[in-house]
């Protein structure tokens, strides 16, 4: 079994940073999918539709949510998963980096996952002079 991953991003944004992933690895190892929370959604339907989701990724060992940026509508989407009983950890600040590095480790539990989602994501940013 493995840990499922869904990206709840606003607009297209996690199926360009799929699309990208999968140019990059060229095998994706993990059960991935992306959901589009576009401006004025119904967060009850795109609630209904994470959880189904997430039921769908999850084979027994829970579900990584990968949102873009915490606080906003897919974030907060995420975050009223496990109140639905379902076995989830949130990651917020979603980049290609983050995703790569977590498709990387796929033998990693949903804890170690999200650990390292959270870590590849801020080792992905890199100031330059």
């Amino acid at each position: 079994m493995s840990v499922g991953i869904l990206l709840l991003t606003h607009e297209a944004m996690g199926d360009a940073l799929i699309a990208t992933a999968r140019h990059i690895l060229g095998r994706v190892p993990l059960a991935l999918e992306a959901q589009a929370i576009p401006p004025g959604s119904d967060v009850d339907a795109a609630l209904r539709d994470a959880a189904a989701r997430a039921r769908r990724l999850d084979a027994g060992d829970g579900v990584l949510v990968l949102t873009d940026v915490y606080g906003a509508t897919p974030s907060n989407i995420a975050q009223k998963l496990p109140e639905l009983g379902l076995d989830v950890r949130r990651v917020s600040g979603l980049n290609l980096p983050m995703l790569l590095r977590t498709l990387n480790y796929p033998e990693q539990t949903l804890a170690e996952l999200a650990q390292t989602a959270a870590n590849g994501g801020r080792a992905g940013i890199v100031e330059h002079a």
